[in-house]
């Protein structure tokens, strides 16, 4: 089967493009997907606390109308502000649905809790959004590792953020025939992160001298009652983008069966302490089966979500210095 599946660049999809910005010092950014001739999309949220905006556009139930962009982004609801310039760029541009009297963009946005990385009183606003979205508008960025929404991302922070490993933003693409699938993920889980080829453990929980790994699970279980001030801090979103033709009914089917790819690389995952979500984007007329998109879509999803972590690896001097 891998040989039917070739790896390609997000930027040989055509009618997708990314921008990234971020304040290094402060750590925390937005990344926005930007869909130059809409997307359809659906939207799959498993996790108990997400912070997100306009994920009922995704429904089934409400006008089929495209979006025009998807946002990530750090600073936990505080960052939901950044729509506001990704939204005031794209009107500048003549970008969005006419209502008749005004050009109204659609934009639906995710965001991690990265408060305790860097700095907890710098969050993404409406200025960061709008860079952003110039950078999309000019091409398309496949930067991964700790830059955008990953810029703050870390893992298994179930013992306060000294004991927990850099995290941040994977993207991954692959061509079957005509058929192209992109993901795009920032990885800031609760759990620890595994490499679902081999079940090996490459990110999450560490012992206080952050030498080995310890087991996060194994870990919670044995405190029995939850430390409630301690790990909602958490939160993976990311989106899958397909250049086959769906309605929202069958995106939405697609988000829920990448959620696979969480299932198979983050343990736990979707807890109470999560905000979980994906959102699954339909920008092509190329004909294909949900299930067979739903299923490669958890395949690309769990390869991005390797590449958030392998790709922002620090030092751990560096990691400890931004730890609050």
């Amino acid at each position: 089967m891998e040989s039917l599946i070739k790896e390609i660049s997000i930027k040989d999809m055509d009618g997708v493009s990314i921008g990234h910005a971020q304040n290094d010092e402060a750590k925390t950014g937005v990344s926005v997907i930007y869909f130059k001739n809409g997307a359809q999309a659906g939207c799959d949220i498993s996790g108990g606390g997400p912070a997100s905006r306009e994920t009922p556009l995704t429904s089934s139930m409400t006008a089929d109308n495209p979006l025009n962009a998807v946002v990530l982004s750090g600073g936990s609801a505080f960052g939901l502000a950044a729509s506001d310039g990704v939204m005031r760029c794209l009107e500048e541009r003549g970008i969005g649905f006419d209502t008749g009297f005004a050009k109204v963009p659609l934009v639906c946005q995710s965001c991690i809790f990265d408060l305790g990385y860097g700095k907890s009183d710098v969050r993404p606003d409406a200025d960061m959004g709008y860079e952003a979205c110039i950078k999309a508008l000019e091409g398309c960025d496949d930067s991964m590792g700790n830059v955008g929404a990953g810029t703050g991302a870390s893992v298994g922070k179930l013992l306060g953020m000294k004991q927990a490993t850099k995290a941040g933003l994977g993207v991954h693409a692959v061509q079957v025939g005509d058929l192209k699938i992109a993901a795009i993920v920032v990885v800031n889980a609760f759990g620890d992160i595994f490499d679902s080829s081999n079940a090996q453990k490459i990110a999450g929980l560490m012992d206080p001298e952050r030498k080995v790994f310890w087991d996060l699970e194994e870990t919670f279980v044995k405190m029995v009652t939850t430390p409630q001030n301690l790990f909602k801090t958490n939160t993976t979103i990311g989106c899958v983008i397909c250049n086959a033709k769906f309605d929202k009914a069958k995106l939405n089917k697609i988000a829920s069966m990448t959620r696979n790819a969480y299932a198979r690389c983050i343990n736990p995952v979707g807890t109470m302490a999560d905000g979980d979500s994906i959102y699954a984007c339909s920008i092509g007329e190329v004909v294909s089966d949900v299930n067979v998109v739903g299923s490669l879509s958890a395949k690309v999803m769990e390869q991005a979500i390797k590449k958030a972590v392998e790709s922002a690896k620090i030092d751990d001097e560096e990691y400890l210095k931004n730890c609050l």
